[in-house]
């Protein structure tokens, strides 16, 4: 299969021009037609199929390579889309969707008939994301159907936060690549369970628990976010199977900041004298501070957003360097934190040292 490429530039975002664009309805056909569609989202790139179309929400895990017990979220571009897939829409949901929609925000409902078990992993409900990115909601709209799509990436790799990643992991196995540029935030969207009694966040992102609670007010986390529990039956992606993993062993070293740098510093030296190759992943105050290896600055502490959008390029930075060891600093941000640390932790198999 010939995977076709079409760049999407900035000045051409506006949804009136967007609308005509050929690129995207020649994506959208694709779509209505049971094809994959790789597009930009505001968090990740995502693989698209048409989500009532059972048959082709198992292209998408064939193509990525994806257990099929892992549920797809179906993405919609407008509230009106909503009640024809899900069986209710409980007061929580229509406020953190007049607060949150269109963003990095999935929900999760009930599931109408209409919704093919081979679209939500078996189970009785969905989850449910309306995405802001203009690529994005256009492409939904014009297809006029929901569409499925979970990270467009091999599972378990590293999610795509540009084009080329997609390019990387699935030339050749997909129709179309929309290419939007960089995603602005670079993890996947906060997954609440509105499904059953307490709304559960069941996946950190963007949007956090306090966010959440200012809107709805009690909320809960699933156990499954800060373990590596594996024994559950996932309700949303990611909270099962491996993820985000480079292929080098990686390691969050945490603890006060002079005893890391001093640690990984330690570590680079055995490493290095052993005849290794070692990654570190710093922010930019501490880059400077580390004696050797291949040290990846993933952004300023003082700005979240840098650190999200740099760190799943970074994991696939040291996959092309093959790097044989990493060593990462821990980001215990103010509001992403919790998201952050979550990726960071899957994509280390839960490997901490404390220092």
């Amino acid at each position: 299969m010939n995977t076709k490429v079409v760049r999407i530039k900035e000045e051409e975002k506006t949804r009136e021009t967007l609308e005509k664009n050929p690129g995207l309805l020649e994506a959208a056909e694709i779509l209505k037609n049971g094809g994959l569609v790789a597009f930009p989202t505001e968090t990740v790139y995502g693989l698209g199929a048409n989500a009532l179309n059972e048959e082709a929400a198992k292209k998408i895990y064939a193509a990525k390579g994806r257990p099929s017990d892992n549920p797809l979220i179906a993405h919609i571009s407008c509230m009106e889309e909503l009640p024809a897939i899900v069986k209710e829409i409980p007061e929580a949901g229509r406020k953190l969707a007049e607060k949150y929609w269109p963003g990095p925000l999935t929900m999760i409902f009930p599931k109408k008939d209409i919704v093919p078990y081979g679209t939500t992993g078996g189970l009785d409900t969905v989850a449910v994301r309306m995405p802001v990115d203009p690529v994005a909601n256009c492409l939904i709209h014009l297809a006029g159907v929901p569409i499925a799509a979970p990270s467009a990436n091999t599972s378990g790799r590293p999610s795509p936060t540009c084009a080329a990643h997609v390019q990387e992991d699935l030339d050749g196995r997909i129709e179309m690549i929309l290419d939007g540029g960089p995603v602005g935030i670079g993890l996947e969207s906060t997954i609440v369970d509105l499904s059953e009694g307490v709304p559960t966040i069941l996946r950190p992102g963007y949007i956090n628990q306090q966010m959440l609670e200012e809107v709805i007010g009690k909320t809960e986390i699933d156990r499954a976010i800060l373990s590596d529990d594996s024994g559950i039956k996932p309700k949303a992606p990611g909270m099962k199977y491996r993820h985000y993993a480079p292929k080098a062993s990686l390691t969050i070293v945490e603890g006060e900041q002079e005893k890391v740098t001093a640690k990984i510093n330690e570590l680079l030296k055995e490493g290095e004298a052993a005849g290794e190759k070692i990654g570190v992943i710093a922010s930019t105050e501490t880059a400077a501070d580390y004696l050797g290896g291949v040290v990846r600055t993933i952004g300023s502490r003082s700005d979240e957003l840098s650190i999200s959008r740099h760190l799943f390029g970074i994991l696939r930075d040291f996959d092309t360097l093959q790097v044989d060891r990493i060593y990462s600093e821990s980001f215990e941000t103010p509001q992403m934190g919790q998201a952050i640390m979550n990726r960071l932790m899957k994509a280390a198999g839960h490997q901490v040292m404390e220092v």
